[in-house]
């Protein structure tokens, strides 16, 4: 790539200084083209200290990086992990799918704002303040009474990883050569093997405790990111005499944020609230989800003649139909990241026991499914010279076929069921990460941190619409079948409580509700002591017949799974492959 402007000014001094200390200052903010300079605030001399070769200094920084991105995943692994104990603990079983769109909906907003208060504040003091979000967030909801609480905490944790996910990322990306990111960065993600079993570590925590516990576990780990950001890791702000705070605060397309979180929140809303706290229909379900669309296609509206729009559009000047294409699939794959991520663990508690050993267990496929999928593709981009679209094509084929595949699942035949979810967790591991770091190769330079802070963004926009979509219908087939097969064909039919009284029928309504909520305890005190009871050591059957219930429902989310994962199937035929992309150029110089 040719040299730009910014990096002929440097004085011979300093080019001497830089080559006898192995140090280069490069700028982060080159413009992508002559006609856009005009638009861009004259280049920035100050930047992150880069180095040639490996040391001290830049291995703790990438140590720090991993402490990041570690930090910024795990509050939803494990406390997503123990989901129905949270429920059984502080109640909200009718809304505690908002502990998790609580947590991704921050997260997706504030992304594409992490480069204004990088450029604003260096990534450092960002950093810091994501990891004292992320320190607080646990807190909160380890200490939580009741399920708004909680979900406060996870809005905190959210904020947290919103920043730092990026920071990780796009602060690994740009300080090596563009041939190179792929595998570097797939090292600092890999760091997060330890975590894979991470529904076994919160389960293990929670049996031998309490589930508040896995909040110390979140909360010690982001203190040490914090350690580590403060005395490791330095990075200025952007900031000189030319480019100035109110260029910075100039160009943060304010009206784009606000639309665009608005509107998700309120569809989101309106969405679920139609699913499990109001009649679908009525206005509390009907009136934000109108709402919400406005704002969302105002927010598209508004994109397209906003002067400095949230998706620039020099972002699409380098490898236009590629970039579209990975941004689709990015959004997409979300839906089929989290219905295995959310709904297998609660699954297996539900369908398969709650042993909290065998969940553990039962669960590894996924974390180091999807570890494993992400690195085996990076490392396949170089190998294959780029040639994305075939690694795009078979692992997006992968994640549709064998996603959807686990709605086969039933309680008895979990030796069938092992083989599909750890293929399922493959393909989608090999193309959520890959996304992104095709985009950051497909771009320009300047713009890494943008491009991934909107591969996030999306990402997780697709994935809690995604996510609500499921646990909508979910819902629903639940209640469904545990009146059909619970209430009626189980207890009542098999007369286990007395379906001839009235305080009888009232008891079966309370005890298929108890099952629903997995309140497994406060059915058995039920069956021992209530005198509607006419059989006391029934508690086996009306499991199995739960258990039956759920594996029906469960089918759902995995069908709708495939919606998701064919639009990016098909759209990765579409994918140009980067060869000619994959150079020695750096962004920021190792």
């Amino acid at each position: 790539m040719q040299e730009t402007p910014i990096s002929t000014r440097r004085s011979r001094e300093d080019e001497k200084h830089d080559a006898n200390n192995h140090l280069e200052m490069v700028s982060t903010h080159t413009p992508p083209s002559e006609p856009e300079k005009q638009q861009l605030a004259p280049a920035t001399s100050r930047g992150p200290v880069v180095h040639e070769k490996m040391n001290a200094k830049l291995f703790m920084t990438l140590v720090c990086m991993s402490f990041l991105w570690i930090g910024s995943q795990i509050p939803l692994f494990l406390f997503g992990s123990v989901l129905p104990l949270i429920y059984q603990d502080v109640g909200g079983v009718d809304r505690y799918v908002w502990f998790i769109i609580g947590y991704l909906i921050p997260n997706a907003a504030l992304c594409p704002f992490v480069g204004a208060l990088s450029d604003l504040f260096g990534r450092q003091k960002v950093a810091i303040v994501g990891q004292v979000a992320l320190i607080i967030g646990p807190i909160i909801t380890a200490t939580a009474n009741t399920m708004n609480i909680a979900i406060a905490g996870q809005v905190f944790s959210g904020i947290g990883a919103g920043l730092n996910e990026l920071i990780a990322l796009a602060g690994t990306a740009e300080v090596v050569p563009i041939k190179d990111r792929g595998k570097y960065v797939g090292l600092v993600v890999f760091t997060i093997l330890p975590f894979c079993p991470s529904v076994l570590w919160a389960q293990l925590i929670a049996e031998a405790s309490n589930w508040r516990y896995n909040g110390i576990l979140v909360g010690v780990w982001n203190l040490l990111g914090l350690l580590l950001c403060v005395f490791f890791y330095k990075d200025p702000s952007r900031l000189t005499d030319e480019y100035t705070a109110r260029h910075v605060l100039r160009e943060v397309d304010y009206v784009g944020g606000v639309l665009s979180t608005v509107g998700i929140t309120l569809f989101m809303m309106g969405l679920q609230w139609g699913a499990s706290q109001y009649e679908w229909g009525s206005p509390h379900n009907v009136v934000p989800l109108v709402i919400g669309l406005i704002f969302i296609i105002a927010f598209f509206i508004w994109e397209f003649y906003a002067k400095h729009p949230m998706v620039p559009r020099a972002l699409f000047s380098k490898a236009k139909q590629t970039m579209i294409v990975i941004l689709l699939i990015t959004f997409l794959s979300g839906g089929n990241y989290f219905v295995l991520l959310l709904f297998w663990p609660t699954q297996i508690y539900n369908v398969y026991g709650d042993d909290p050993i065998g969940i553990g267990l039962r669960s590894l496929p996924i974390g180091f499914g999807i570890i494993g999928g992400a690195v085996i593709c990076l490392v396949l981009i170089p190998i294959t010279k780029g040639h994305i679209r075939e690694l795009m094509i078979f692992f997006t084929a992968l994640m549709t076929a064998t996603t959807g595949a686990v709605c086969v699942a039933r309680p008895d035949n979990l030796s069938t069921v092992y083989p599909l979810i750890t293929f399922a967790s493959i393909g989608v591991g090999g193309v959520i990460i890959p996304c992104s770091i095709i985009a950051q190769i497909a771009c320009p330079d300047e713009l890494i941190a943008t491009v991934t802070a909107i591969t996030l963004s999306i990402r997780y926009i697709g994935g809690a619409i995604g996510f609500a979509v499921y646990s909508n219908l979910f819902y629903r087939k639940v209640e469904d079948h545990l009146s059909t097969m619970l209430a009626k064909n189980t207890i009542a039919a098999q007369a286990i409580v007395n379906p001839l009284s009235e305080e009888g029928r009232d008891l079966i309504g309370i005890i298929t509700s108890l099952m629903g909520s997995a309140r497994f305890e406060e059915v058995k005190q039920i069956l021992a002591t209530s005198p509607q009871v006419l059989q006391r050591d029934a508690f086996p059957i009306i499991l199995r017949a739960s258990q039956e219930a759920f594996a029906l429902a469960y089918r759902w989310p995995y069908w709708i799974s495939i919606a998701f994962g064919g639009v990016c199937f098909i759209a990765a035929f579409f994918v140009g492959n980067i060869r000619g992309l994959l150079t020695a150029h750096t962004a920021h110089p190792v």
